[in-house]
């Protein structure tokens, strides 16, 4: 039994504590921030020095109730307080703006890498075009091509032509308009006409 008791203990139970205020880092830290930001404003300076002087105004004046006589024990007292809060607010600020940075100095290195990638793929494209426009044939030279192409053709025609006339004989009755219908042979057709 000793042992199933320990062997219980052991194992940690899975409850939570109940806390009595819930705090949001997030609430918190933003309303760090907007205190530090109001700590740096003139604002804030010129109402600060308005408190300070109306506080050794009303202190000094003489009045019968001076509730914190001349070395401003008290005024120093504020002062200390304010800025013993002043200060880890700011270094909250200072963290939160921190961490911020981190985020966006990561997000500018992948945008940056992508921007390099994207360049590169650009410049090689641009690389592979240039040598396939090497490789094209201009307007002016296809132009020049095809006259040389035509001047060719016409001298084939023309020596075709001067052949064809010297191999054939021609007589009258070949001149004769064509006839509709079937063609015969002309060999036969020539041998009708002699017969």
């Amino acid at each position: 039994m000793a042992d199933d008791n320990r062997s219980d203990l052991s194992v940690p139970t899975g409850g939570k504590r109940r806390r009595l205020i819930r705090l949001d880092d997030e609430t918190i830290g933003a309303a760090a921030e907007k205190v530090a930001r109001f700590f740096g404003t003139g604002r804030y300076l010129m109402w600060q020095t308005a408190i300070v002087i109306v506080w050794i105004a009303l202190n000094i004046g003489g009045f019968w109730w001076n509730w914190d006589p001349y070395p401003f024990i008290l005024l120093n007292l504020a002062f200390s307080t304010q800025a013993a809060y002043a200060a880890p607010l700011i270094l909250l600020a200072q963290n939160r703006q921190e961490d911020r940075d981190k985020v966006t100095i990561a997000a500018d290195r992948r945008r940056d890498e992508q921007t390099r990638a994207d360049t590169e793929f650009i410049a090689r494209e641009l690389a592979n075009v240039r040598l396939n426009i090497g490789d094209m044939v201009s307007r002016d030279y296809l132009r020049h091509e095809l006259e040389d192409m035509r001047s060719l053709l016409e001298r084939m025609e023309s020596k075709l032509d001067d052949v064809s006339s010297d191999l054939t004989t021609t007589s009258p009755e070949d001149l004769a308009d064509p006839t509709q219908g079937d063609v015969a042979d002309p060999s036969i057709n020539n041998e009708q006409n002699r017969g």
